[in-house]
């Protein structure tokens, strides 16, 4: 996955001034943060370098992973056409482009972030785009301006950076500012999953309707040691790779997700939670049921159209495990 060309274009002419090795520095102290996963609730982009170092080492990874699951909302929810967006957390516009880029109809956003370095950045950005855009000071935690519902809420890797008792709360507030759906974006660690999962409990008392990634409504059957997360490969550009000193033109952004709606859903009947597996005539996939359960399945070539749709599945994939569903002959 790559970031959308007029994004992608504005990135590049906001870095090319900017000295490699001042660049480098920057994005390794970020970088750091993020495989460490510090999270003390102190982090904030506090100046332009800083922001810079993000959109070279960060937007393209949390891009990915925002637009990928809100690919899965829009496959669950094939009428939900959003016009307009509240992003809490907003960063430089990461869930304004993934959204643009998924609904076209998209119109207004209202994008609410703490940091004026990263509000500055993110606004110059956003006038490569197509949407109108209002740029607000506010934290979750704290003051958020007054604003209407909006179709769409978003929120991605923000509650990595609140005290966990306090999520419950934040996701509340935003359930209050949705007026269609809701999607809340996490890294996909075990501990980005333990979020995910209280976000959704907060977001079924609250009425809420699943939309994704989750087939059902049930509790999660994960069990820990093992958690439910997503991977999305993401292009590096030159620019995103000579700043985090890589040798590959890519990277693997690991993610979780939930999204809930105001609005009934159509869930699939499974969900791959893990590569499959594939060698010879016999296909293995873990999947997440319908029905609230979790297991592996075994096909094999006499199994006909399902073991085709084993084949071409990828992980975090819709599937359709009875064999009688657009999800098998797809």
């Amino acid at each position: 996955m790559e970031l959308p060309a007029p994004l992608r274009a504005a990135v590049d002419q906001m870095l090319a001034r900017e000295p490699l090795e001042r660049l480098q520095r920057a994005s390794e102290k970020l970088s750091d943060r993020y495989r460490r996963e510090v999270r003390d609730g102190k982090f904030h982009i506090d100046g332009e370098l800083a922001a810079k170092a993000y959109l070279a080492t960060r937007l393209p990874a949390t891009f990915a992973a925002v637009r990928a699951a809100l690919s899965m909302v829009e496959e669950a929810s094939p009428s939900f056409a959003p016009e307009s967006l509240i992003d809490v957390g907003a960063g430089p516009g990461t869930a304004l482009w993934a959204a643009a880029d998924c609904w076209p109809e998209l119109r207004r956003a209202s994008l609410v972030e703490a940091s004026a370095a990263i509000r500055s950045v993110g606004d110059a950005l956003a006038k490569a785009g197509q949407v109108d855009c209002q740029w607000l000071a506010g934290d979750l935690t704290g003051s958020l301006p007054q604003l209407p519902p909006a179709d769409l809420v978003t929120l991605a890797y923000v509650l990595d950076e609140i005290d966990e008792i306090a999520i419950p709360a934040a996701v509340s507030r935003l359930w209050a500012l949705t007026s269609h759906t809701i999607v809340i974006v996490e890294p996909g660690t075990p501990a980005g999953w333990r979020r995910i999962l209280t976000a959704r409990a907060t977001l079924l008392e609250a009425g809420a309707h699943i939309v994704a990634p989750c087939p059902h409504a049930a509790a999660c059957p994960i069990e820990a040691p093992d958690w439910c997360h997503f991977s999305r490969r993401v292009a590096r550009s030159r620019v995103h790779r000579l700043a985090k000193q890589g040798e590959v033109p890519w990277e693997d952004e690991k993610y979780i997700f939930i999204a809930a709606s105001r609005h009934p859903a159509e869930p699939p009947e499974a969900r791959v939670l893990a590569p499959p597996k594939i060698s010879g005539g016999v296909g293995r996939l873990k999947l997440c049921r319908a029905d609230g359960s979790a297991s592996e399945i075994t096909v094999s070539r006499r199994d006909g159209a399902i073991f085709k749709a084993a084949r071409r599945a990828d992980w975090g994939d819709a599937f359709d495990a009875r064999g009688d569903g657009d999800d098998a002959d797809a």
